[in-house]
C-alpha cells in the first residue's frame, strides 16, 4: 500500500488529508504539499477504520499525547482502559501504550479495542521484558525476534512506534568519552539498547537495518517517531554531546525515512532549562528538514516533583510556541509513581492548556476566543462564560462551592466587584453624551 507521504507526493488529497484540512483551517492543498514535503505527519492505520484521524506538523494546531501501561508493581487491565478512556474524554490527541508488566499482547489489544485514538508504543519495552522472561537476560534479546515484534505490534492496530534507531556505537563512543552525567540514562528503551549493544558487542540493529524498519513502518502506513533514548534526565545534561549525537543521527534517519516513503518525526529532548527550549528546536527542525518534533516535557527544573506536570507545562508552553508539533503530558506522579485516573485526567488538561497557551503566541489570528472570553468575563455574563472556557465543568464546580450573595458576581471580590463597577464607569465614560462634551448622568 502507498502510505500518505508517497501519495500526497503524487498529488493526491487523500480523505485524512482532507479531514485534517477542516479541523485546521486551512486548504486541503497546504496540508498535502507539507505532507509531502515531510513537514506533517497523519498516523493512520488500515485496520482501524474508525480511528479519530489527527495531523502532526506544521502550521498546525500543537498536539498533545498521553501515555498509559501496566508496571512490573501494578498490572491492572482495567484501569488501564479506563484511563484510556480519561484521556481520550478530555481531549489528547493520541495516546501511547507502554506496558512492562502482564500479558503485553493482550493489554495492548485491549487498549486498541477501548479507543479511537491513534495509539504509539515502544517496541523495545516488551522485546526486553520477553527476553527478561525468557532467557532471565534482556541482553540475550534476538534481532530477529524484535523485528517480528514489531511487525505484530504494526498488525494489531499500532499507529506509530517511538523505536530507538539513533543509538549507535558513535553515540555511545560521546557518553563513553564524556564520562558522566547528573541524571544518567533515563530512557528504559534506550538504556536496554545501550546495555544490549555494549554486552553483545554490536552495533545496534534498528539502524543497522534502518530500511528495514521503515519497510515495516511503510507496510502499515505507520509513523516512525525517532525516539530519544540518551535524552537529558536532568537540566544539567542538556545538549551534552551525547545527547546531541543522537539528535543528529534521528534528524539523519528522519530525512532518509522520508526518502523511502516512510512517514517520520523526531523525539526530544527531555531536560532543558527555559533558555535553552528555543534553541534546541531550532536545532530539530534545521536539521531534520522541519519534520514534526514530538517533545518529551521538556521539564525546565529538576525539583518540581509531585507538581512536575506544572513544570512540564511550563515547558511545553514554551515548546508549542517556538515551533513543537506534538507534547507528551507529564502527570503529577512523574519521578514518583505509576499514574492513576485522576493523574491522567489533570496530566492531559495542564498540557493542553499549556499547548493552548503557545498557539496562541505561536498563531495569532486563534484568539478571538480568548476575547470572547475576556467580553463575557467583563460583562458578568457567567453562563457565556463558561461556555468558552476549556474545562467549564471545573469552573462551574468552584463557583458552586462558593456561591455569591450577589449571583453577577464571585466571592474573590463580592460587593467591591470590580468587573461591575468598571462596567457601569466604561458606560459612563463612552456614553454619546460624553463623547459630545456633555456631562453624563452619575452611574448609580
Amino acid at each position: 500500500m502507498q502510505t500518505q507521504l508517497e501519495l500526497a507526493r503524487a498529488g493526491h488529497i487523500t480523505p485524512q488529508i482532507q479531514t485534517v484540512a477542516k479541523q485546521e483551517n486551512e486548504s486541503p492543498e497546504v496540508i498535502c504539499r507539507r505532507v509531502a514535503n515531510g513537514q506533517i505527519v497523519i498516523p493512520v492505520h488500515p485496520g482501524r477504520p474508525d480511528q479519530k484521524v489527527v495531523g502532526i506538523g506544521k502550521g498546525l494546531r500543537t498536539k498533545v499525547n498521553a501515555s498509559i501501561g501496566t508496571s512490573s508493581d501494578i498490572i491492572d487491565l482495567d484501569l488501564e482502559i479506563r484511563k484510556a478512556r480519561i484521556a481520550e474524554e478530555e481531549g489528547a490527541d493520541t495516546l501511547m501504550e507502554l506496558s512492562t508488566g502482564g500479558d503485553l499482547n493482550r493489554i495492548r489489544r485491549e487498549i486498541l479495542a477501548h479507543t479511537r485514538l491513534p495509539v504509539g508504543n515502544v517496541p523495545l519495552y516488551q522485546a526486553f521484558c520477553e527476553a527478561a522472561r525468557r532467557y532471565r537476560n534482556p541482553n540475550r534479546l534476538d534481532p530477529e525476534f524484535l523485528f517480528d515484534l514489531i511487525e505484530q505490534q504494526l498488525a494489531d492496530g499500532i499507529s506509530f512506534m517511538a523505536i530507538h534507531c539513533g543509538i549507535n556505537q558513535y553515540t555511545i563512543e560521546r557518553l563513553r568519552n564524556q564520562g558522566f552525567r547528573y541524571g544518567g540514562l533515563v530512557s528504559k528503551g534506550g538504556t536496554f539498547m545501550v546495555s544490549w549493544m555494549e554486552y553483545n558487542r554490536q552495533e545496534n540493529p534498528l539502524y543497522e537495518q534502518f530500511e528495514r524498519v521503515c519497510t515495516l513502518m511503510k507496510r502499515y502506513d505507520a509513523v516512525l517517531s525517532l525516539g530519544n533514548g540518551i535524552r537529558a534526565g536532568a537540566i544539567h545534561d542538556s545538549h551534552d554531546r551525547a545527547q546531541m549525537a543522537e539528535m543528529i543521527i534521528n534528524c539523519e534517519l528522519a530525512e532518509r525515512g522520508r526518502a523511502l516513503g516512510c512517514q517520520t518525526m523526531v523525539e526530544g529532548p527531555g531536560h532543558v532549562p527555559l533558555d535553552e527550549i528555543e534553541g534546541n528546536i531550532m536545532l530539530e527542525k534545521r536539521m531534520s528538514g522541519e519534520a514534526p518534533y514530538y517533545v518529551l516535557g521538556p521539564l525546565p527544573a529538576d525539583s518540581g516533583a509531585g507538581y512536575d506536570h506544572v513544570t512540564a507545562a511550563i515547558g511545553a508552553a514554551n515548546s508549542a510556541r517556538y515551533g513543537a508539533d506534538l507534547v507528551c503530558y507529564i502527570t503529577p506522579a512523574e519521578h514518583l509513581a505509576l499514574p492513576n485516573e485522576d493523574d491522567v485526567r489533570e496530566g492531559v488538561r495542564v498540557t493542553r492548556l499549556a499547548t493552548r497557551i503557545g498557539d496562541i503566541a505561536k498563531f495569532p489570528e486563534r484568539r478571538e476566543v480568548e476575547k470572547q472570553v475576556a467580553l463575557a468575563r467583563r460583562d458578568s455574563r457567567w453562563e457565556d462564560h463558561f461556555k468558552l472556557l476549556m474545562f467549564p465543568d471545573r469552573a462551574r464546580e468552584i463557583r458552586a462551592e462558593r456561591t455569591p450573595e450577589n449571583q453577577k458576581t464571585c466571592t474573590m471580590c463580592g460587593d467591591f466587584c470590580a468587573m461591575e463597577r468598571g462596567a457601569a464607569l466604561f458606560a459612563a465614560a463612552t456614553s454619546p453624551e460624553k463623547r459630545a462634551g456633555r456631562p453624563a448622568d452619575q452611574p448609580q
